[in-house]
């Protein structure tokens, strides 16, 4: 199941300014790092048009992000953090430094910063062909065949495989999900905003009422203790691959009980299909039965194995990587244990018990004024 990338396919083997000073932007932009530039907050007002409306590209947990155009005609997407990080200057620009050297081809490239009068400004290359959860979900949109579906399962592992088990100090996400899934114009999948959780994260180890993530995407150990790990994030990648396999959204927000989580829908599913071997009732109908079955087999498989509801059960991004490169047996990703299982028994903290918590933190963010019921609301309450 090896899957080559297209020819031409966006940023090549990875990206790097070349020795040419590639990102060289032709007027004075501060000290260059590395490839990393400090620009001026004018520089930025100027090529987002005053971060205007109409260059809003969207709004998140963390800030905004507007498009922005260079003096080189470069494009970029400039995401403006909020405030309250706790961060001094220098602190954010140590922080900065670390993740601009996080260079992969499935990884969304950062270019630059902005520190100026207490506004904290990130700058990655600009990607154009919008999110997984706009191609998965956007209403009136072609469906997804599924070799571009298993692309983009594929590249979504390798970059968080990267963040988890390449880089030093190791990168956590903590907000995986189909909105911050870039696609390029090759529908090749680039992680966005992994560089947001550890520029922002506290260093209280006590349980506060701060909530990071999604609904739907929230691994159950998080809703429990609100502590978060790399299993965590593997927890995520589950649900999109889920997302992927079935055409479904994460949560039905119609139902106000969350009682209809993609999760804990499918979890029996996958257990019937790995015994019987028909995914009829779980593959998105709209695929018309056109995919490989031995792809869709192992896809499934990596979901189940990445939603148990046991962090330690769940395999590293590396293993997953491998079963859906081809490089390794299914038998390995399991380690024995069956979909929905933990230690061969059943699971120490069940779906109720989950979707208990679920209920709570959205009556929590709800009180704080700040949430709006969307498809898939993100939860950052300060």
């Amino acid at each position: 199941m090896k899957l080559h990338p297209p020819a031409g396919s966006f940023m090549g083997g990875g990206w790097a300014p070349n020795s040419t000073n590639e990102y060289s932007l032709g007027y004075n932009s501060g000290q260059n790092m590395g490839g990393m530039y400090q620009f001026r907050y004018e520089e930025l007002a100027a090529a987002t048009n005053g971060f205007s409306q109409t260059n809003l590209l969207g709004q998140g947990g963390f800030g905004p992000v507007h498009k922005g155009v260079l003096p080189d005609g470069r494009d970029v997407a400039v995401k403006s953090l909020k405030s309250g990080s706790g961060q001094g200057e220098r602190e954010f620009q140590a922080e900065v430094e670390i993740i601009s050297r996080v260079h992969h081809r499935h990884l969304v490239p950062l270019v630059g910063y902005s520190i100026a009068s207490g506004n904290k400004l990130l700058v990655y290359e600009f990607v154009p062909n919008k999110t997984l959860e706009f191609h998965l979900h956007g209403k009136g949109k072609p469906v997804l065949d599924w070799a571009t579906r298993l692309r983009i399962a594929v590249g979504m592992a390798k970059g968080l495989a990267h963040l988890h088990e390449d880089c030093s100090p190791r990168i956590i996400h903590r907000d995986i999900k189909a909105a911050n899934i870039l696609i390029d114009n090759n529908y090749e999948a680039m992680v966005a905003d992994f560089g947001l959780a550890k520029l922002t994260t506290d260093n209280n180890t006590h349980v506060s009422t701060r909530v990071r993530g999604t609904f739907g995407y929230l691994a159950p150990e998080y809703a429990s203790s609100r502590k978060l790990s790399e299993k965590s994030d593997v927890f995520s990648f589950g649900v999109m691959l889920l997302e992927l396999i079935t055409g479904r959204k994460p949560i039905d927000l119609s139902n106000n009980m969350m009682e209809d989580s993609l999760v804990d829908w499918a979890r029996p599913l996958l257990t019937k299909a790995m015994e019987d071997g028909n995914f009829e009732d779980l593959v998105d109908p709209r695929l018309e039965g056109k995919f490989l079955h031995t792809e869709l087999a192992c896809m499934a498989s990596c979901a189940a194995a990445s939603i148990r509801h046991s962090a330690r059960k769940r395999p590293k991004m590396s293993q997953i990587v491998r079963a859906l490169d081809g490089d390794s047996s299914l038998e390995d990703l399991n380690e024995g244990v069956k979909p929905g299982q933990s230690n061969g028994g059943t699971e120490v903290y069940d779906s109720r018990a989950y979707n208990a918590d679920m209920l709570k933190f959205k009556k929590m963010v709800m009180a704080s004024g700040e949430f709006t019921a969307t498809d898939s609301p993100d939860v950052d309450s300060h």
